[in-house]
C-alpha cells in the first residue's frame, strides 16, 4: 500500500477524533514516510513497517480517550475509554468488560443501599400514614440509625468510586500499553 492509501485509511479510521488531533497524527505519519523515503525505502515498505492503519487507529483512539478520561473524569469519558480499549483486541472483552461490569454492579449496589438507608425514616413515616395504627417508635428510631449508617455508606462510596475510577484509568493505560507492544514500548 502506498503513502496516499495508507494515510487515507488511517484518516477514515480516525474520524471520531477531533480534526486538530487527526491532523497532528496524520502529519506524524507523513513524517514517517518522508524519513523512510530519505533513507531509500519504498512507500510500500514503509507502510508495511508501520503496521495496519486500522490497528494503529484503534490504539490511537484508545490512547486519546484514556487521556481524556484522565484529564476530566466523567461517566461519558470513562465509558468511551473503556469502549476504545475493548476495541484493541478480543481478549480485552474478558480482561476489561467482565471486571468493569462486576465493579459497576457493586458500586451501584453500594450507592443504592446508602440512598435507601437515608430514606428509611421517610419510608417509616409514609408507611405509618398509609397504614394507620402501625406506627412504632422502635421503627422510627431504628430507621434514624439506618439513616446515619446510610450517610456513612454514601461517604465511603464517594471515596471508593473515586479510587476505582482512578484505578480503572490506570488499568486501561496499562492494558493499552501492553496491546501496543509491551511495557518496554509504552
Amino acid at each position: 500500500m502506498n503513502k496516499e492509501q495508507y494515510l487515507h485509511q488511517l484518516d477514515m479510521a480516525l474520524k471520531r477524533l477531533p480534526a486538530h488531533e487527526r491532523k497532528d497524527i496524520l502529519w506524524d505519519y507523513e513524517e514517517h514516510f518522508a524519513n523512510g523515503i530519505e533513507e531509500g525505502k519504498s512507500e510500500e515498505r514503509i507502510s508495511a513497517s508501520l503496521g495496519s492503519p486500522q490497528q494503529n487507529a484503534k490504539e490511537l483512539l484508545a490512547s486519546y480517550h484514556i487521556g481524556k478520561a484522565e484529564k476530566k473524569v466523567t461517566t461519558g469519558n470513562i465509558l468511551r475509554a473503556t469502549w476504545a480499549a475493548l476495541g484493541l483486541g478480543f481478549f480485552n472483552i474478558v480482561f476489561i468488560l467482565g471486571p468493569v461490569i462486576g465493579i459497576a454492579g457493586a458500586m451501584a449496589a453500594g450507592w443504592i443501599s446508602g440512598a435507601a438507608f437515608i430514606l428509611s425514616p421517610l419510608m417509616v413515616l409514609v408507611g405509618s400514614a398509609i397504614y394507620r395504627g402501625t406506627f412504632e417508635w422502635y421503627d422510627l428510631f431504628f430507621s434514624i440509625g439506618l439513616c446515619g449508617a446510610g450517610l456513612f455508606i454514601l461517604i465511603g462510596m464517594y471515596y471508593a468510586t473515586y479510587a476505582l475510577v482512578r484505578g480503572l484509568i490506570r488499568y486501561l493505560k496499562f492494558n493499552a500499553s501492553v496491546v501496543k507492544g509491551g511495557l518496554n514500548r509504552g
